[in-house]
């Protein structure tokens, strides 16, 4: 994430956050503050896994003091350890206790997901399949979880309903089949974006191929399902697994042919990393 992204559309969310964690004022911290004192607070990691968010960590306390430093002694991607110091950030104290919260839930957040990321990245090492993202994120959160997702060595699918056409379902119920949505699309849609199709069966497969769409889109099919589609698409569109793909039953996909699966796991369901600020003092 550039400082372009962060401050066009980074920014805005976090102060978000900030004023939902602080409606009026800290009481707890002006009770203890009441004034302007320097100090500096470690951030440790408490578990292994792969930091993502340090430039969102550092920015909300910048939102709050600009003069708020953080000192970083690792980078987004880095693998650490538990018991890690990742960072030491340097301030006013009113401002380190207000921002700790927020600060550490994103960061938390985007290195659990950083983390599901890289271990399900290297299951599927050596099989020539690209591991995506979905748009099942936390609302107002895409942009980190999705930027997170990359951070761990898995790809984007599209970021919104305005990105790319995935004609799924009830698309094509609306439509009245698969290849009249497909024609539909081709139609509506200008030429650079691709159209991809959702299909549940072997059937539906083949005439998604026929129709002329660009990726297809297995959901929930059984292994052998997948490789009768595959077979009968024959290289004309790309395909797509997709339908509870987890850590624990990725590593079945890898001989199937398939050229990509999505898994709304790595940001729906990644558990947080374990990061805390302690040792707070006075400088």
């Amino acid at each position: 994430m550039n400082d372009i992204t962060m401050k066009l559309h980074g920014d805005r969310l976090l102060r978000m956050a900030l004023e939902e964690d602080i409606s009026s004022e800290d009481v707890s911290t002006n009770a203890v503050m009441p004034s302007a004192q320097q100090g500096e607070v470690d951030l440790i990691c408490k578990q292994d896994g792969v930091i993502a968010g340090m430039d969102v960590f550092a920015r909300v306390f910048q939102l709050l003091d600009e003069d708020t430093v953080t000192l970083r002694e690792c980078g987004d991607g880095d693998l650490v350890r538990a018991g890690q110091r990742l960072a030491v950030v340097r301030g006013d104290i009113r401002v380190l206790l207000s921002g700790e919260r927020v600060a550490l839930n994103y960061l938390q957040r985007m290195s659990g997901i950083a983390t599901c990321t890289r271990r399900m990245v290297t299951l599927l090492e050596g099989t020539g399949i690209t591991l995506l993202d979905t748009r099942k994120t936390t609302p107002n959160c895409r942009i980190f979880e999705k930027y997170a997702v990359r951070v761990g060595g898995g790809s984007n699918h599209r970021y919104n309903l305005s990105d790319g056409v995935l004609l799924k379902d009830n698309h094509i119920g609306a439509a009245g089949g698969v290849t009249e949505a497909v024609r539909m699309a081709k139609d509506y849609a200008p030429f650079v974006r691709k159209i991809e199709v959702e299909v549940e069966t072997v059937e539906q497969a083949a005439e998604a191929a026929a129709a002329g769409a660009d990726i297809i889109m297995l959901d929930n099919m059984t292994d052998e399902q997948m490789r009768q589609a595959v077979r009968l698409i024959a290289g004309r569109a790309k395909t797509e697994c997709s339908g509870n793909v987890t850590e624990e039953n990725i590593g079945r996909l890898a001989d199937i042919g398939i050229d990509y699966v999505s898994s709304g796991a790595l940001t729906h369901s990644a558990p947080i990393m374990d990061i805390s600020m302690k040792n707070l003092h006075r400088v």
